[in-house]
């Protein structure tokens, strides 16, 4: 049994919903002929410009399919051309302005890098979404495997895709702490594994034992075969006070580290839940007699003050 001398490494990591992953696109080159679109960068150069207005460097495509020069030149649009034809529109349109303008373009950086790169939630079905590349699945892989599948279906639009995938959030392999609430509510916290947490570090992240939590704990893991259980029972005062590692196991995913709640406490809160409707009736019952009492005494009382008012006032 892993405990806190001696751990073991958890199998290897497997994708499951809600992880998140972050892809890194290292190879990415679109296939001929690559059709260019807003939010590609290019690089124009061009020769036989005017003196005072140049034309060098990356230019985006802007939304509209444009890319701007600025003055003089205006700006052309390319978006949906190839390489070639992006060069030959944009030797027609300086045409308008300059003098056997030489032209030359090539691709920087794809827009399609962006829906690549970056951190993906693995949705409820088991895949991942890269934007105009559509959905590919990814439950139950390895990262090397999912890496191997998605470069495998970029390889459709791309030239020799490479890419390096990672686990930015490991929210699917988790462990459960359950403080017994003593008869007002049991509480329930989710921690994701992370292949080194022990009881100790289970308890300091819900910042210990509650007021109403005995020294009972137990470690629930649950097996694989149907009505079966598997229980650890935790030895609190030799794990906090005697540094002894023996029951301080090593948590594994699915564990739900049970705290029990004090029996006196929960006998104490279990009275009151029986005793105060009680209370409460006889309380209402001691005030509904209580003011039936003062408002009869108020009444005789009247009633008296107009017999001797009625008596003076006689022959």
């Amino acid at each position: 049994m892993p405990r806190e001398l001696s751990k073991v490494v958890l199998p290897t990591y497997t994708i499951e919903p809600p992880d998140i992953l972050v892809v890194e696109a290292i190879h990415i080159v679109p296939r001929s002929p690559y059709l260019l679109r807003t939010g590609d960068v290019v690089a124009i150069s061009v020769i036989n410009t005017l003196p005072d207005a140049p034309i060098a460097g990356a230019f985006p495509i802007q939304p509209g399919g444009t890319v701007s020069f600025g003055t003089p030149y205006g700006s052309a649009r390319i978006s949906g051309l190839t390489i070639q034809q992006a060069m030959e529109e944009l030797r027609r349109v300086l045409a308008m302005h300059i003098r056997d303008p030489l032209v030359s373009v090539s691709l920087v950086e794809m827009s399609g890098k962006q829906q690549i790169a970056g951190q993906h939630l693995v949705g409820p079905d088991g895949t991942v979404t890269l934007g105009s590349y559509g959905s590919i699945p990814v439950v139950g892989l390895t990262l090397a495997q999912a890496k191997s599948v998605i470069e495998q279906h970029l390889a459709a639009s791309l030239e020799d895709p490479e890419v390096a995938v990672d686990v930015f959030a490991y929210n699917s392999k988790v462990y459960y702490v359950i403080t017994e609430g003593a008869g007002m509510g049991d509480t329930v916290t989710r921690f994701p594994v992370t292949g080194n947490e022990t009881v100790l570090d289970a308890l300091s992240n819900v910042n210990g034992m509650t007021s109403v939590s005995s020294k009972r704990i137990w470690i629930a893991r649950p097996t694989p075969h149907y009505g079966e259980m598997q229980i650890l029972p935790v030895d609190w005062q030799g794990v906090s006070a005697g540094a002894v590692a023996a029951t301080n196991y090593q948590l594994l995913p699915g564990d739900r580290l049970f705290i029990a709640e004090d029996k006196l406490v929960a006998f104490d809160t279990h009275l009151g839940k029986l005793f105060s409707p009680l209370e409460r009736a006889m309380g209402f019952t001691l005030l509904t007699v209580g003011t039936a009492t003062r408002l009869s005494g108020a009444v005789l009382k009247g009633g008296g003050n107009a017999n001797r008012g009625f008596s003076s006032g006689g022959p």
